[in-house]
């Protein structure tokens, strides 16, 4: 989820669960209600620090982003730090135990908020790297942050009453749960291709997508093959597609197609030409590219260059690719003429994290 979303939606929390006459221990002093607000927004965004991770490399950013910051069984260490953190800078006009709910609730958000995306969370870490997802949820949703920013100026219209935060957390879930139900819907329609074209034992995985919560992917893997369908769950006829000259977004959003179109396209992990397939396979495993196997789950040739000066395979991650953009994080695998090993090559792409 985007960083504003996750500060707002601490703020948000924060102000739901304040009570602004309530002393939390007697002989100390009450945060007041502004403090707290900032204290949830604050720590809310907090998780998202390992983007320092960059300095590293990319791929070290990409496997251990959403990891020890996100995880639950560290909060209680990253709450009192940042209780003890929010209460010097104040210079210990409030005791680090006031700032500790606020600071708790706010990074509690922001662990439920990146859960219901689809990169995935290491929420036993560091005794797990595990990664758990619900993909209900797009990085970016404007219906989702607007909810938010809505209950939060009508929390500032009435200072004195948190009904209206907690409304809005209340509408939050039934968004959820909404996009919860649309989920199933493209579930059900993956079980159906499966039923309808005989895959045992495929894999199934259904991701949000840009620009409108009934976009969805479907992804179907049996083994080294894909079935994908970029689906438009509001849409139960034709509409046509958007012509070439037509800005981008709505390109993109015509892309996304009705159920009765069986929008299925059928990819092949290594490519389609059984000439390169064994080198490819032999780039793919090899020791050099172990970083970006560990981080992809979906992955998928783009291309092969072979000139000269040698043989590079281009691989991206089926999640990171929206209809009308090229791939994000696309690394290759390289052999020069005259060597014998490989090694790890990134391609920079359209936005700044890529």
């Amino acid at each position: 989820m985007d960083p504003l979303t996750h500060a707002l939606s601490g703020a948000l929390l924060a102000r739901a669960a304040t009570q602004p006459q309530q002393q939390l221990h007697p002989g100390q002093r009450i945060l007041p209600l502004r403090l707290q607000i900032a204290t949830g927004f604050a720590a809310a965004a907090f998780p998202d620090i390992d983007l320092v991770l960059r300095l590293i490399d990319t791929l070290t950013y990409l496997n251990w982003h959403q990891g020890p910051t996100h995880s639950l069984l560290l909060l209680p260490i990253w709450a009192w730090l940042l209780a003890q953190f929010f209460s010097s800078i104040s210079r210990n006009r409030y005791h680090w135990k006031c700032f500790v709910l606020p600071a708790s609730l706010g990074i509690a958000i922001h662990i439920a908020g990146d859960l219901i995306t689809s990169y995935g969370l290491m929420l036993f870490a560091p005794f797990s790297i595990e990664r758990f997802s619900l993909p209900l949820v797009f990085v970016i949703d404007p219906w989702f942050t607007l909810i938010i920013i809505v209950g939060l100026i009508a929390s500032w219209r009435y200072p004195q009453q948190r009904i209206a935060a907690i409304l809005a957390l209340v509408v939050l879930c039934g968004y959820v749960f909404f996009l919860w139900t649309l989920h199933q819907q493209a579930v059900n329609l993956a079980k159906n291709h499966i039923h309808s074209n005989n895959l045992p034992e495929a894999q199934i995985s259904v991701l949000p997508q840009p620009l409108s919560p009934f976009h969805w992917k479907i992804i179907i893997r049996q083994d080294e093959t894909y079935h994908l369908a970029d689906i438009d769950l509001r849409q139960s006829s034709s509409k046509p597609q958007a012509e070439a000259h037509k800005w981008l977004l709505s390109r993109m959003a015509a892309t996304y197609r009705p159920e009765s179109e069986n929008n299925w396209h059928i990819h092949h992990q290594f490519g389609d030409d059984p000439a390169y397939t064994p080198l490819i396979r032999e780039a793919w495993h090899d020791s050099a590219f172990q970083p970006f196997r560990s981080f992809v789950q979906f992955p998928i040739l783009e291309r092969i260059d072979n000139s000269e000066h040698g043989l590079c395979a281009w691989f991206y991650d089926l999640r990171f690719k929206f209809p009308e953009l090229p791939p994000s994080f696309r690394y290759g695998v390289c052999r020069l003429s005259g060597e014998s090993g490989w090694k790890l090559v990134r391609q920079k792409g359209l936005f700044y994290i890529d």
